[in-house]
């Protein structure tokens, strides 16, 4: 029996817009536009009227923008939502927030060569759509705002004492949102980290720099060169792809840019592969929230060279791709819930030789 389309509701401001959305995601047959609205007062009235699958909400809008909406709609009407931003600083500053406040993903409308950019934009739209559809958004029901942050840990004089140690990240959709949880609990003890969230250059700094203010460690988007350190976390800028090597007696990061592997740059394959030539059984790898496979072999790898390993359990994961792959592959040891993972790593960091 065929599956039946995608159903979804776009939200932009611009009739012009709205034409080229519903145009572009028309043409793909698993999609179909069930309705369009101008700004966020006639979409709820459509949401509850059409019920539609995915919502494509524009950043910027004149009457109410979209990360004030996501914050009314996400605690009494749960829907995978998939931002339309701008590139600006404000678009880009805005479309964090509305990861923040729900919304599953986004994709960036070119600010050059529109007749290309718009091609690229639209193919990308329809793949995040579909990954979308099945984003498990349940838990913002009767939330207010943003997931509060985890009670951070209590450093330990054992946990001041593995600094040899590395704590290696990989996420994808849904992502921005896990990784929060997680690092805001770690103490400022905490052993050198490493992330791979997928998301395009300009937002890694920006994301960067937020999770910064809700973290006791130091977190920046990492530079070649830049020191895997206690006290430490570094992020992968978009675009290229980070490795961890080992200089003398202590880890390093190289960002360059490269070819896509497993889809993506950055690409968490790339990333724990260098954990396991460089740090092996040193390593903690944590595989949170995604679509896809990326990173699966490579914590496999992690897991036969002595690094201790964990993924996100299906419940508490937007989407349930990265993690069970992970541990369908034997890469990771167990499934763990969100909230407990900051707590699981702090043990396996302590425990481990």
């Amino acid at each position: 029996m065929p599956r039946k389309p995608i159903r979804v509701l776009i939200v932009d401001d611009s009739s012009l817009v709205r034409n080229i959305l519903s145009t572009g995601l028309n043409n793909d047959p698993g999609i179909e536009v069930v309705g369009t609205a101008p700004d966020p007062y006639i979409a709820r009235d459509l949401l509850v009227k059409l019920k539609p699958d995915v919502m494509t909400l524009d950043v910027e809008m004149p009457r109410m923008d979209g990360v004030e909406f996501l914050r009314k709609l996400m605690p009494q009407f749960p829907i995978p939502v998939v931002m339309v931003s701008s590139l600006t600083q404000r678009g880009k500053q805005i479309t964090l927030d509305a990861l923040d406040a729900g919304a599953v993903d986004f994709v960036s409308k070119p600010s050059t060569d529109l007749a290309r950019g718009l091609t690229g934009m639209m193919a990308e739209l329809c793949t995040k759509i579909k990954i979308s559809s099945s984003a498990n958004v349940s838990h913002w029901k009767g939330k207010r705002g943003q997931l509060p942050y985890q009670k951070r840990i209590t450093g330990s004089k054992a946990l001041a004492e593995s600094t040899d140690k590395v704590i290696a990240i990989g996420a994808s959709t849904g992502g921005t949102e896990a990784i929060r949880a997680v690092i805001s609990a770690f103490p400022a003890t905490t052993p050198g980290v490493v992330i791979v969230q997928h998301m395009p250059a300009g937002f890694t700094q920006m994301f960067a720099e937020r999770l910064n203010n809700s973290s006791a460690m130091h977190v920046k988007e990492a530079e070649t060169g830049d020191r895997v350190m206690p006290g430490r976390v570094l992020i992968a800028p978009g675009e290229k792809q980070m490795k961890v090597i080992r200089s003398g007696g202590i880890y390093k990061v190289d960002c360059q840019p490269g070819e896509k592997v497993c889809g993506h740059c950055p690409s968490v394959e790339v990333m724990f592969k260098s954990v396991t030539q460089h740090v092996g059984a040193n390593a903690v790898g944590v595989m949170l929230t995604g679509m896809g496979a990326d990173g699966a072999d490579a914590m496999a790898s992690m897991r036969k060279a002595g690094a201790r390993t964990l993924a996100q359990d299906e419940k508490s994961c937007v989407v349930f791709g990265m993690p069970n792959e992970a541990y369908k592959r034997g890469g990771a040891e167990r499934l763990v819930p969100l909230e407990s993972i900051a707590g699981e790593v702090i043990k396996l960091l302590v425990t481990s030789g």
